[in-house]
């Protein structure tokens, strides 16, 4: 177990406005997480909305960058600068583009997939942070991406987004212990949970039996 503090890092936009953008499944993560294991209060620090906790025994800090999707970078590398952390305790939850709709990854580094949350978090710290991918799917052209994903996620896409979000928040602490296999494989589980094994059909008893 290691003694550095975690930052994670869920991307987004402020406001209502943006609130159920597909643009915005970062800063929804982060709400579950903080949610669920029972994080203090989001309060204004580095740029964004910060909520302190603890994940299977380490110290962790939930960060929402109020700077705009564009520039979070500033948030981010302001306070991965200011509590001295170095790029391996760092983590960032965003929606990926290049993922099926429902679809989780966890790497680190790497280049940024034209995502601009990613790319201004990599100017400020460098790329080797860790990166946990939510796929939203693309629109099929590059023209329409912008309108994508900065448009609610549909009533459909809430069938695979609620239980996401959900496995996302109960999976964390193996996020936290760097178990980042332990952590997709139990959002995996927990998204699409076994099938009960069949029952065996009774056997037919013999009359007189």
């Amino acid at each position: 177990m290691t003694d550095t503090p975690l930052l994670i890092a869920g991307l987004g936009n402020p406001g209502e406005k943006y609130a159920r953008h597909r643009h915005n499944v970062g800063f929804m993560a982060v709400d579950a997480i903080a949610e669920r294991h029972k994080f203090l209060a989001f309060r204004p620090r580095y740029q964004g909305l910060m909520a302190e906790g603890v994940l299977n025994g380490r110290k962790v800090y939930l960060l929402k960058p109020m700077t705009f999707m564009n520039v979070s970078g500033q948030s981010v590398g302001s306070a991965a600068r200011y509590l001295k952390l170095p790029l391996a305790a760092v983590a960032v939850i965003h929606d990926e583009l290049d993922l099926a709709p429902g679809k989780l990854r966890v790497k680190t580094g790497g280049g940024d997939a034209g995502h601009n949350g990613a790319r201004s978090i990599t100017a400020s710290l460098g790329a080797d942070y860790k990166r946990v991918r939510i796929g939203v799917g693309h629109p099929g052209t590059p023209e329409a991406v912008h309108s994508y994903v900065l448009h609610d996620f549909s009533k459909a896409d809430r069938e695979w987004l609620v239980p996401l979000i959900d496995a996302i928040a109960d999976a964390a602490p193996f996020l936290a212990a760097g178990d980042d296999p332990g952590f997709m494989n139990r959002v995996a589980v927990l998204v699409k949970p076994p099938k009960p094994p069949k029952s065996k059909p009774e056997e037919k008893k013999p009359d007189g039996i």
